[in-house]
């Protein structure tokens, strides 16, 4: 499985970014595709997962949202009402047989894709 991330760039406080994870060599309904984010000088942290459905770190909820288009392969992170500190760079991760527990585990994922940075400005 091989992952694209795409889609980062540079936004104003209370903007918005789409984000997108292409996926290729197995199909995205057969994997699970989560986005973890790690910021300069922090550990990378979990942001959002699509499993059976959306899972989302309490620090998200309500602004960010996950979709899957299975005819794209590929994977959404809907970004809106953007804050400075959601500036990171992103990753996505897929996993095969990731069960609902470890869904905000970064080791539960097999594959990771590049990251994309992420810049929200005050």
């Amino acid at each position: 499985v091989q992952l694209q991330a795409s889609g980062g760039g540079l936004v104003q406080a209370g903007g918005s970014l789409r984000l997108s994870c292409a996926a290729s060599g197995r199909p995205v309904s057969r994997l699970v595709i989560a986005w973890f984010r790690q910021a300069q000088g922090q550990e990378r942290e979990f942001v959002a997962a699509f499993k059976s459905y959306p899972s989302y770190a309490d620090s998200v909820k309500g602004r960010f949202t996950i979709s899957r288009d299975s005819a794209e392969n590929t994977v959404y992170l809907q970004m809106n009402s953007l804050k400075p500190e959601d500036t990171a760079v992103y990753y996505c991760a897929a996993g095969t047989g990731v069960i609902l527990s470890s869904i905000g585990n970064g080791a539960a994922y097999n594959y990771w894709g590049q990251g994309t940075l992420v810049t929200v400005s005050s």
